[in-house]
């Protein structure tokens, strides 16, 4: 895409997203489970010993809200620092207080990446049409193609699930300090990895990113980008090829969110069909940075 001429490549783009959009809502609507969800920080650019809060967002256009995540469901919250250091932040956690779910304070200038996870103890029970109207929207194959080769397609579905979230924050000014933090591999069960940092300098006009389930390349998966100051519908969306990886024209301004979901089939003895995944990568661009916003 060429970001000096983006305006009928944007239009396209929305148009399509809106169009399928409209088609899940007719059919019923996405499950509430399936909702976007991740660590939104008071702001993405910081200034070094800055104390930042952060809320945790669920759902997107009018239906976007704090979670209400409870603290016994979560497993990981904690930050990475430019020089690799781990910082455990659960005890910064402050789950529904009137204005953010936590905090945090860094001081090395660079990329620092925050990593959340939850348990997936969580279970939502569906009847076959919503079930099958959003299992088809988020391209989750292995549950698609379950139910329509033992000829399920008719029957309610159901599925425990858990989410993961990562959040890259800048120390410093856009030349600041070390970057390599937010392109590492860090643990989650189903994590977006970027190729190279949107932070860093010089300027990409691309985004590419890779998708890892279990460890390992994810195949197929659907990739969404969402600016987050309009989140009705996602500004682009691929699916990962044979290497897990996907490519996005690169965000020059505002806040943004990358988003994944992927699930596997349970064995016959859990009390759900599926084990969900839902995955998310969040970033933003300084007010005060002179740059171009798509």
């Amino acid at each position: 895409m060429n970001l000096d001429h983006p305006k009928r490549s944007i239009r396209s783009r929305r148009r399509r997203a809106r169009l399928a959009l409209a088609i899940v809502l007719c059919c019923g609507g996405a499950p509430v489970n399936a909702h976007d969800f991740w660590v939104q920080p008071s702001a993405f650019w910081l200034s070094p010993t800055a104390i930042t809060t952060m809320t945790l967002q669920v759902g997107h256009g009018p239906a976007r809200q704090r979670s209400p995540i409870t603290l016994r469901r979560i497993i990981r919250y904690e930050a990475f620092a430019p020089d690799g250091s781990r910082a455990d932040l659960k005890e910064r956690l402050q789950l529904g207080a009137p204005s953010a779910d936590g905090s945090f304070v860094f001081q090395k200038p660079g990329a620092h990446v925050i990593v959340f996870q939850t348990d997936d103890r969580a279970q939502v029970h569906l009847p076959f049409i919503r079930f099958n109207d959003y299992i088809k929207a988020e391209g989750l194959t292995p549950a698609i193609d379950l139910r329509v080769r033992l000829n399920r397609m008719d029957r309610d579905g159901s599925e425990n699930y858990s989410r993961c979230a990562k959040s890259i924050v800048q120390v410093g000014g856009a030349v600041a300090g070390n970057q390599s933090q937010a392109t590492r591999i860090l643990g989650l069960p189903l994590e977006i990895v970027p190729d190279r940092s949107p932070y860093a300098l010089p300027r990409s006009t691309t985004l590419p990113v890779r998708v890892l389930y279990l460890g390992r390349p994810l195949v197929g998966a659907l990739v969404k980008l969402t600016r987050l100051e309009d989140d009705a519908v996602p500004f682009e969306m691929h699916r990962t090829d044979r290497a897990g990886r996907a490519t996005f024209a690169m965000p020059s301004g505002g806040t943004w969110l990358l988003n994944v979901i992927w699930t596997r089939v349970q064995p016959s003895s859990a009390e759900t069909d599926f084990d969900t995944t839902f995955s998310s990568l969040s970033f933003g661009f300084s007010p005060n940075r002179a740059v171009r916003t798509p």
